[in-house]
């Protein structure tokens, strides 16, 4: 039965937004924390009631998203490992193996206690911290046998250690990370005492047009992966629309090797909310949502308490902003899948057109950017465009996140012009541990690189193509000789089949089919005629699929086949 109290809640939820399906998940995610993590039909059944809607589209809702437990028996500490790439250079699995063995269980097993359920998951965007361990709704992180013992002793006596962890970064430019480190940051008055909203103000001055016009000519391009300008895209809002504009902050970071958003949101939330005022004036939207992944549920607190912060300021007189808490899919990220999911949907693709800003979030004009685009627009308009260019060169404008991950010294995030050398950012990390074997420059879905295709390599757009691949989200992983091609090249497509949303039968079956090719092909038994079916489902897909997820699986697939052919060859069965 769902109390009077979580009833109270969800009634809240509903009346924040346009539309009370919206409400399905948030709601959801309350009922499921209320109820020993875990839902039943029950559950379910009660929480469409409140909202308002069928049981079968709540039902269909909360067997979507992988964060969603229903029907399972749950221990009450679920113990999750991120195995996923940054993960695995970083000695994760020994982490789960050794989990498994103190616990006497297997990897989606609870014990008989009932006390723990052990999980394997996808990327958690800790991968400057691996191994990291996701307790309940807790990060532990920089993980080692002792600390997991140590964390196991104070589960079992009923205390759930204080989260830490120390990331290594660096700025070159100190703007998007200049409050990192420093003492309460999240705080409105620390914020506001080093600079917070001076460009706010400075932009209530200006007119919209006038804030659209500066931010093109920055040639700001979106930071998420994309990198299509921001300021084209604003263009693009009908501009005799009688409907509402709404705007999207996309802060679903979930491919692996990426983790640079966290960093704003968790220790300068007030340059993100000031980002999205200004961008919310110049398209002239009065309601934008901060769509977040599940995990981050200490960021979407510290994000809800700026907001809070910054709206009693006065700060947001023309603006709400809804934190929209997701419930863990991949897919989400593509920015029509976000949107179903906002509207209460399962996070699918759309067909498109009509495009986002045509017809988006409930058939209004919708404008998404992801968070370090966002946060970039407070310098534009405070310090003006031609000083933001004066980092970076032509196509290639500004400061961007580098997250490294992997086998480097100190993996971390750093903050660099656009065009920074790779061999730099790499020095800046510390060095490779061991002999550089290979490198992913852009996040999980771009081609690999091997240590001889990385010389004059410069980390921007045009270089990263110019090298046959691409800078994507900016998170590097660097890869040593100690690890093997075809088992990364196995743990990344098992990523991708795990997230395939299920809509486009390319993805779904190319990509659960490679898992058993090189499942096979890894056991000792495959044949040559399996490394070229790889390569076929590779060139076949791409293309073919409502979003890019049949793409970020293909191109990293097929550059990690070719370029590491014999590692692939010599598995095959003598």
């Amino acid at each position: 039965m769902i109390t009077k109290q979580v009833e109270e809640k969800i009634s809240r939820l509903v009346s924040r937004y346009p539309q009370r399906e919206s409400a399905i998940m948030p709601a959801l995610t309350l009922v499921q924390k209320a109820n020993k993590n875990r839902l039943n039909k029950d559950n379910i059944r009660e929480v469409a009631k409140v909202i308002g809607v069928s049981s079968g589209k709540a039902y269909g809702v909360a067997t979507y998203y992988s964060m969603f437990n229903v029907g399972k028996t749950m221990g009450r500490y679920h113990i999750q490992v991120d195995t996923n790439i940054p993960a695995t250079l970083a000695g994760a699995k020994k982490i789960l193996k050794h989990l498994e063995k103190t616990l006497k269980i297997k990897a989606g097993e609870t014990t008989p206690d009932g006390l723990f359920t052990l999980s394997e998951v996808e990327c958690l965007a800790s991968c400057g911290t691996c191994p990291v361990i996701q307790v309940n709704d807790v990060y532990y992180e920089e993980m080692t046998p002792k600390k997991v013992d140590a964390l196991l002793a104070s589960l079992r006596k009923g205390v759930m250690p204080k989260k830490e962890a120390n990331y290594s970064f660096g700025s070159a430019c100190d703007v998007l990370l200049k409050n990192r480190g420093v003492s309460n940051s999240t705080s409105l008055k620390v914020a506001k005492r080093n600079g917070a909203y001076s460009a706010l103000a400075k932009a209530m001055t200006m007119k919209p047009v006038e804030i659209l016009e500066e931010v093109k000519k920055a040639n700001l391009r979106g930071r998420g992966g994309a990198a299509f300008p921001a300021g084209v895209k604003w263009g693009f809002i009908p501009k005799d629309t009688k409907k509402p504009v709404y705007l999207i902050c996309n802060a679903d970071e979930g491919e692996p090797g990426t983790f640079k958003d966290r960093q704003i949101m968790e220790y300068d939330p007030h340059l993100l909310i000031e980002g999205m005022a200004i961008s919310a004036r110049a398209i002239g939207s009065h309601l934008a949502f901060i769509y977040i992944r599940g995990e981050f549920a200490w960021i979407a607190d510290i994000l809800e308490k700026a907001i809070a912060e910054a709206k009693a300021d006065g700060q947001l007189s023309d603006l709400d902003i809804i934190v929209h808490r997701g419930a863990g899919t991949y897919v989400c990220g593509e920015e029509t899948a976000l949107i179903e999911s906002i509207e209460g949907k399962r996070g699918q693709p759309r067909i498109r057109p009509p495009f986002p800003a045509v017809e988006g979030l409930y058939g209004c004009p919708t404008i998404v950017n992801n968070v370090e685009t966002l946060a970039s627009v407070p310098f534009i308009i405070e310090k003006g465009a031609e000083t933001f260019k004066q980092w970076g060169f032509e196509n290639n404008y500004g400061f961007k996140l580098f997250g490294i991950s992997g086998c480097v010294k100190k993996p971390g995030v750093y903050e660099y012009p656009l065009g920074v050398s790779f061999n730099e950012l790499i020095k800046t990390a510390g060095g490779v541990k061991g002999k550089l074997k290979a490198v992913i420059v852009g996040g999980l879905s771009v081609a690999i690189l091997k240590a001889n295709e990385l010389k004059d390599l410069t980390m921007d757009y045009d270089s990263c193509a110019a090298h046959g691949t691409a800078l994507g989200s900016g998170g590097i992983m660097v890869i040593n000789e100690d690890f093997s091609i075809p088992e990364i090249a196995l743990r990344t497509i098992k990523f991708y089949a795990h997230e395939s949303c299920g809509k486009c039968f390319p993805c779904k079956e190319g990509s659960h089919t490679i898992v058993k090719i090189l499942q096979k092909l890894l056991a000792g038994q495959g044949e040559t005629k399996d490394i070229e079916m790889v390569l076929r489902i590779c060139n076949t897909v791409r293309g073919l699929t409502l979003c890019p997820v049949g793409e970020a699986f293909s191109v990293p697939i097929k550059a990690m086949v070719e370029k590491f052919r014999p590692e692939f060859d010599a598995l095959i069965k003598k």
